[in-house]
C-alpha cells in the first residue's frame, strides 16, 4: 500500500505486491479462526500462524523457538539461500517454501497472521513494514532497522497499524533488567549519571578492504534477492551468511549486533529516549609502520562512543553512556575484587550512581550490586512482572500477545525498541563521520592526520545532525532500483 509522504513510511515497488496490500486499507485485523469459522465452528487450535522470512542462521533458532512455544504454527518459510535454510525446511516439511518474500506476501497474505524477520540488517525494515501494511504482527531481529529513518518509520507504523511488534533482543524479557530497575527505583545506588557498555565484538572481519575476487555465485543462493535494497555488487566469498555485519551496505557493525542487547537495560532502568549528542573515536588499521589503511565501506575494528541523553523522570540531569567495542573495556571499579568477573565473556554494563554502582552481563544476566556482597544483603520487593522463562520466554511472549491482540504485552515493542535502535544508529553516524573528515581532507593515508574525536549534535524532531551535514546522507539510504523509499 503506497503511503502518503507525510506518513514518513517506507514503500516497496513489489512487482505485483501493491495490488494485494489494499487489504490493509480495508482495516481488516487478525481475528481468531473460530470467529472466522462462524457460529458453532471449533478450531483445532488457536495458534498463531507464522511466515518466517529468513530460515537459516538466526532465523533457524527463531523459528524453532516460536514453534517450541506450543502456540505457533510454522506455515510458510522464505529464504534466498537453501544452504542455510535446509535444516529448517526439513524440520517443517508442511511449510510452503518461497525464495522471494514479496511473492509470499502477495500470494499467501490471507493465510497467516504474523511474520518473523531474521535476515541481514539492510532488508529488515522493508519486509517488516510490508507485513505491517497487511496488518500482520511482526517479530524483527535486532537491530530492527539499518537506518535511523527506517527505525522511525517502523515505530510510527506499529502505532498506526496497532499490530503486535517485538524486536529480537531477548534480554528485555530477562529477570536481570527487572532486578536492575527495582534496585535503582529503590534508591540503592542514588542518581545514575554515567553508564558503561562494552562488547568483544566484532568476531567477524572489520576494517578490511572489499575483496577484488569474483567467484561464481553458489547455485543455492539468489544473490540479487539477498542484496535487496543494497546497491548492486558482484558476488564475493565469505560474505554470506555471516560476515556481512562488518560492511555498511548490509550491516551495522558491533553496535548493531550487541548494542540492542547491552544498552537495553540502561534504556529501561533510566527511561532514556532519544540521544542529545554523540562523539566517537575509532580504531585504526595499519598496513605497515606508520601506514594507515582507509576502508570506508567497512566498519572499524574498534570504537569508543560517548552518547549524551537528556534528563528523564528517573535522573537528576543528563546521562552519559559510553559504548566500547573491539575488546575495549572501562576501568574496573574499585569495589570489584581482583578475581571477580567484570561483566561476562567480554561483554557487560556498569551503572555509576551518586551512592553506588551496579553491573550485569549480556542480556542483563547476573546483575550485581557493588561490592558484590551487597547483592545478597539487600531485599527489595519485586515491582516489575517477570516474563515466564525470562529471556527464553521472549518468543512465547510475542506469540501469545499476538494471539490476544495486545501490543503492550511484550517486552520490546517498537515504541521502545525504536528509540534504542536509533541511538545505536546515531552512534554509527559518528563513526562514519571519521571517514568523511579524512576523505574531505584528502589525507586518508597520512600518518599526520589526527584521528580526532568527532561530536555530532542531534535534532530529534527534524531527525538531522545540526553541526555536520555530511553525515545526514546516512540517515536515509537510497534504495536500489525496484525498492523504493518515500516520505
Amino acid at each position: 500500500m503506497a503511503e502518503k509522504e507525510s506518513d514518513s513510511s517506507l514503500n516497496t515497488s513489489r512487482r505485483g505486491f501493491i495490488k494485494s496490500s489494499t487489504i490493509a486499507a480495508a482495516g481488516i485485523m487478525i481475528v481468531p479462526r473460530y470467529v472466522l469459522g462462524g457460529k458453532g465452528y471449533t478450531a483445532p487450535s488457536d495458534k498463531l500462524v507464522i511466515a518466517g522470512v529468513g530460515a537459516g542462521g538466526k532465523g533457524q533458532s527463531d523459528i524453532a523457538n516460536f514453534y517450541a512455544s506450543g502456540n505457533a504454527e510454522i506455515a510458510y518459510l522464505c529464504d534466498v539461500d537453501m544452504r542455510s535454510a535446509a535444516k529448517t525446511v526439513a524440520k517443517f516439511p508442511k511449510a510452503k517454501f518461497y525464495k522471494d518474500w514479496r511473492q509470499m506476501l502477495d500470494k499467501e497474505h490471507k493465510n497467516f497472521d504474523a511474520v518473523s524477520v531474521s535476515i541481514p540488517d539492510h532488508n529488515h525494515a522493508i519486509v517488516a513494514l510490508s507485513a505491517m501494511q497487511l496488518n500482520k504482527h511482526v517479530y524483527v531481529q535486532k537491530p530492527m532497522a539499518h537506518d535511523i529513518y527506517e527505525a522511525r518509520a517502523l515505530t510510527n507504523a506499529a502505532k498506526k497499524y496497532n499490530v503486535v511488534t517485538q524486536m529480537g533482543n531477548q534480554g528485555s524479557s530477562a529477570d536481570g533488567v527487572r532486578q536492575l530497575r527495582e534496585w535503582y527505583d529503590a534508591g540503592l545506588i542514588g542518581d545514575v549519571h554515567t553508564v558503561y557498555c562494552w562488547t568483544d565484538r566484532p568476531v567477524w572481519p572489520q576494517g578490511i578492504q572489499w575483496p577484488d575476487t569474483k567467484p561464481p555465485v553458489p547455485k543455492e543462493l539468489d544473490w540479487d534477492l539477498w542484496l535487496g535494497t543494497a546497491p548492486y555488487k558482484d558476488y564475493v566469498g565469505n560474505l554470506v551468511p555471516f560476515n556481512w555485519r562488518g560492511w555498511w551496505d548490509y550491516g551495522t557493525g558491533a553496535l548493531g549486533d550487541m548494542g540492542c542487547h547491552i544498552m537495553e537495560a540502561p534504556f529501561r532502568v533510566l527511561d532514556l529516549q532519544y540521544v542529545k549528542d554523540v562523539q566517537s573515536s575509532v580504531g585504526t588499521v595499519y598496513t605497515g609502520i606508520f601506514d594507515k589503511a582507509y576502508y570506508p565501506d567497512s566498519c572499524p575494528p574498534s570504537s569508543h562512543i560517548t552518547l549524551t541523553y537528556p534528563k528523564t523522570e528517573k535522573t537528576q540531569g543528563d546521562v552519559t553512556v559510553h559504548w566500547m567495542d573491539g575488546g575495549i573495556q572501562p576501568e574496573r571499579p574499585v569495589e570489584l575484587g581482583p578475581n571477580e568477573v567484570f561483566g561476562d565473556n567480554g561483554n557487560g554494563m556498569l551503572f555509576i550512581g551518586t551512592k553506588g554502582k551496579m553491573m550485569a552481563g549480556t542480556y542483563s544476566f547476573d546483575p550485581q550490586l557493588l561490592p558484590t556482597s551487597r547483592t545478597k544483603e539487600v531485599n527489595v520487593p519485586q515491582t516489575y512482572k517477570r516474563v515466564p522463562n525470562g529471556a527464553d520466554g521472549h518468543y512465547a511472549q510475542w506469540v501469545n500477545a499476538a494471539i490476544a491482540g495486545k501490543p503492550e504485552e511484550v517486552s520490546s515493542p517498537f515504541k521502545l525498541a525504536g528509540p534504542l535502535t536509533e541511538a545505536l544508529l546515531m552512534a554509527n553516524l559518528s563513526i562514519r563521520g571519521h571517514n568523511i573528515r579524512k576523505l574531505k581532507a584528502g589525507k586518508t593515508d597520512d600518518y599526520d592526520f589526527p584521528g580526532e574525536n568527532i561530536k555530532l549534535v542531534w535534532d530529534n524532531n527534524a531527525m538531522r545532525v545540526t553541526n555536520f551535514d555530511d553525515v545526514n546522507q546516512f540517515i536515509k539510504r537510497e534504495y536500489r532500483d525496484g525498492w523504493k523509499v518515500i516520505g
